[in-house]
């Protein structure tokens, strides 16, 4: 049973107050998520505040100004280089049975930088339309975040009431690099990223109904690192209509295919313990029970796929479906054993352009978003799988910055329910704003001529 900061036991208030110069204090998680205590912790959206607003879609969504790095293939549709960075901040509020506790969170979300390695300014000049297309982009995004602090009260026929305190933190973080590559209307790209990260998790534990007893404090350290990679492919397929003199022509509507998988791939830890008994009245260390450090093991990142279709009706109108799996089952991590479940995931989304050119009228220019989703999470309680599911809004503001050069200031917000269902267990009911800075510039190898 937990029993959060908000309702927390009188004796559990003693003995945290007795305890403030434990080891299990010096953490400070920075959100209280007591299942990111399990697996590599709560896994972290990779998509970016664009697609954000449409629940995420990103097998088949291109953009001209903004970078979807999940499906490389995307990064040779840019037409301008794109810098962008995503911050988020989150209000969660937890619940199991009568108890309930309120958490705040927000973080940086990600920095990315694309660009298209062929100008389109050198095309409309050179009168040429060249059937090829290259991007190339860079990120750093969080894969994974740990943060609890949670009270737990046993109680064993042998030893009565036991108190434990259980606190968290730290994550898992990626360095990507992606290229992608077109021909005509087919797209192919591949990402390869670096994963590296650091997980603590400790437990205090109070034997509370003996008299003059000693407690025991657990320490564990995973450092991890690991390469990783996924190939994405994307296809255009326009429809005409009829031209002057029996020849056909684009009629501004398309359906787009795309599809990424990855391997997973493997990655290295480098744990450490340590584990003391002390005398929790004046926190005084009696004994060392274990120190360990140095420990070199080895794990397995879940192999994954997406598959999605979009309809797009250019610069006015999109429409799209995703199905996404990852094998959580081949999840494999020799310094913290877990056995985790397979996951999948459906999402839809829309985006609506009223008037991409208007020029009395602002809002008309605006990009409105929404979506919903439904997911399973890798963890399970008690034989339960954890969920998550929700709905999400978006709005694109456009701006005109020097060289009328259009960026954007993107929102996307998401409300939703993720843990167990009804009253089985914990629930967390959230609401989580993403705003991105998406900076575009079309001067990057750009040819300049001199008559």
């Amino acid at each position: 049973m937990f029993i959060f900061r908000n309702s927390i036991l009188t004796i559990a208030l003693v003995v945290v107050a007795l305890a403030s110069q434990a080891q299990t204090n010096a953490i400070q998680p920075k959100s209280n998520s007591p299942y990111s205590r399990f697996g590599l912790g709560d896994l972290n959206d990779q998509y970016f505040a664009a697609s954000g607003g449409m629940a995420g879609l990103s097998a088949a969504f291109y953009d001209a100004s903004h970078i979807n790095l999940l499906n490389p293939a995307s990064l040779a549709q840019l037409q301008a280089t794109a810098f962008e960075v995503g911050m988020f901040g989150k209000y969660s509020k937890l619940k199991e049975g009568d108890n309930t506790d309120e958490v705040w969170s927000g973080n940086l979300n990600y920095l990315a930088l694309a660009f298209p390695l062929k100008n389109s300014i050198n095309e409309a000049l050179d009168r040429s339309k060249s059937p090829w297309g290259v991007g190339m982009g860079f990120a750093l995004v969080p894969y994974s975040n740990v943060g609890y602090d949670i009270e737990s009260i046993t109680t064993n026929p042998e030893y009565g009431t036991t108190s434990n305190t259980l606190k968290g933190s730290g994550g898992t973080y990626r360095i990507q690099w992606g290229t992608g590559v077109r021909y005509k209307k087919f797209s192919v790209g591949v990402n390869a990223g670096y994963q590296f990260g650091k997980l603590i998790n400790s437990r205090l534990v109070i034997f509370d109904s003996l008299d003059n007893s000693f407690s025991t404090d657990f320490l564990d350290e995973i450092s991890l690192n690991g390469f990783v990679f996924n190939v994405g492919v994307q296809y255009t397929h326009e429809f005409k209509k009829a031209g002057p003199k029996g020849t056909t022509e684009p009629k501004g509507e398309r359906l787009i295919f795309g599809a990424y998988a990855g391997n997973g791939g493997s990655f290295k830890t480098n744990s450490s313990k340590l584990y003391q008994r002390v005398n929790i009245v004046d926190y005084v260390l009696l004994d060392t029970i274990l120190r360990e450090s140095g420990r070199r093991q080895e794990g397995a990142m879940p192999s994954e796929f997406s598959v999605g279709i979009m309809y797009e009706k250019v610069n006015k109108l999109r429409i799209g479906a995703e199905y996404s799996a990852a094998a959580w089952s081949g999840y494999r991590n020799e310094a913290k054993p877990e056995n985790l479940l397979d996951t999948w995931r459906a999402a839809v989304g829309v985006e609506y352009i009223p008037d991409i050119i208007s020029y009395n009228k602002y809002s008309r220019r605006i990009r409105y978003r929404a979506g919903a989703f439904y997911s399973l999470d890798p963890r399970s309680i008690s034989g339960e799988q954890l969920k998550r599911y929700g709905v999400t809004l978006g709005f694109g503001f456009p701006i005109i910055l020097p060289r009328q050069q259009t960026s954007f200031v993107n929102i996307a917000i998401e409300g939703g329910q993720f843990g167990l269902p009804g009253d089985t267990g914990l629930r967390e009911t959230y609401a989580k704003a993403t705003i991105g800075f998406t900076l575009n510039d079309n001067t990057w190898f750009f040819k300049r001529k001199f008559n």
